[in-house]
């Protein structure tokens, strides 16, 4: 009867162990539950250079949301953007999303600025006015060889 009690207790504390660390690891590691508390929102670039998946995206240096999926439009050739922002903030539809670089040769993330419309955008939506990043490489080459 004893050794029965003893092997249901160990299991009990095993299991609990188990979904302690469950716990543990989703938080984290940042994994969300189905949906969280994000919705998505698009945007269309002509590049996104250095710009990677996980990134930030900030309203006024405010994180508000990440960078959920890069892809390509093949009919357009243009960078799709997928970025997942907070519940509970609303984005104007001419708000204006830019890919900024945090330092000299820091990393790439999207800066949001708020226009000043009333109409909202809709979860799935997709903003309009972007600016693509800045290459440097580019300018270089350009003020080097004399075609600036």
């Amino acid at each position: 009867m004893k050794r029965s009690t003893v092997e249901m207790t160990a299991g009990i504390f095993v299991l609990i162990g188990i979904l302690c660390v469950g716990y543990l690891t989703i938080k984290l590691g940042r994994m969300e539950w189905v949906g969280g508390d994000y919705y998505s929102v698009y945007a269309k670039f002509q590049s996104v250079s250095g710009l990677t998946k996980g990134a930030k995206v900030e309203i006024s240096g405010v994180q508000i949301g990440s960078v959920d999926e890069i892809s390509l439009d093949q009919k357009r050739m243009i960078a799709m953007v997928r970025m997942k922002i907070k519940k509970g903030l609303a984005l104007t539809d001419d708000a204006i999303a830019s890919v900024k670089t945090s330092g000299l040769i820091g990393d790439k993330y999207i800066r949001i600025s708020q226009g000043g419309s009333e109409n909202l955008v809709k979860p799935g939506d997709t903003l309009t006015e972007t600016e693509s990043a800045i290459d440097l490489e580019e300018l270089i080459s350009k003020y080097v060889f004399g075609k600036v």
